[in-house]
């Protein structure tokens, strides 16, 4: 009975593969869609503020963002318009259009497999540069007030948020690999 189940799930490799590859193509478009929103780009402030990589995209510098952040739902004029100056809004439409251009490209897997492959290969960076606002950004750890149970390893809402993205690089490579695979070996029957 063990070595059925076992045989049977050591044949759904390529059904998990493409189930990862639509997992990013939905969490791409739908990721990226929200960004076109007040509250979504300013959810990203804090990663984008104290990110190396992209803190020149925004006017102000980390931590000034602290004091002009809403709450998801709230509305305060004073901060949006903060973050209007800020560029906070111009930048996540910028990122949710590269972020949807790459689950398109994903999931163009079926018809062009090399264009997918290069696809997956944006959601392995994107995801490296996510994973480093571990080290980048102060919010993902749970702060010092009180508790014992403070900084690493103790992951805040958004440090669970980032470190999901582990997976998300484990799917980009594993589709990366079947969409190369995919390309090369329609290369070689037809050549």
């Amino acid at each position: 009975m063990i070595n059925k189940l076992l045989s049977y799930a050591a044949g759904l490799q390529a059904t998990g593969i493409n189930a990862a590859r639509w997992g990013i193509v939905i969490v791409m478009l739908w990721i990226g869609g929200l960004k076109a929103f007040q509250y979504e780009a300013a959810g990203i402030v804090p990663f984008v503020a104290n990110s190396p990589f992209m803190n020149f995209f925004y006017k102000y510098d980390a931590p000034e963002y602290k004091q002009h952040m809403n709450k998801e739902g709230e509305l305060k004029p004073e901060n949006v318009a903060w973050h209007q100056a800020n560029h906070t809004y111009i930048f996540s439409y910028g990122l949710g259009t590269v972020i949807i251009l790459i689950g398109f490209l994903v999931a163009l897997y079926p018809v062009f497999p090399a264009v997918s492959a290069f696809g997956s290969f944006l959601v392995i960076i994107m995801s490296i540069v996510t994973l480093s606002f571990l080290i980048t950004t102060p919010e993902t750890w749970v702060p010092s007030l009180g508790d014992a149970e403070y900084g690493f390893p103790y992951l805040s809402a958004a440090g669970r948020l980032v470190i999901k993205d582990i997976i998300m690089l484990g799917a980009g490579i594993a589709t990366m690999a079947q969409a190369a695979r995919k390309y090369l070996t329609a290369q070689q029957t037809s050549g």
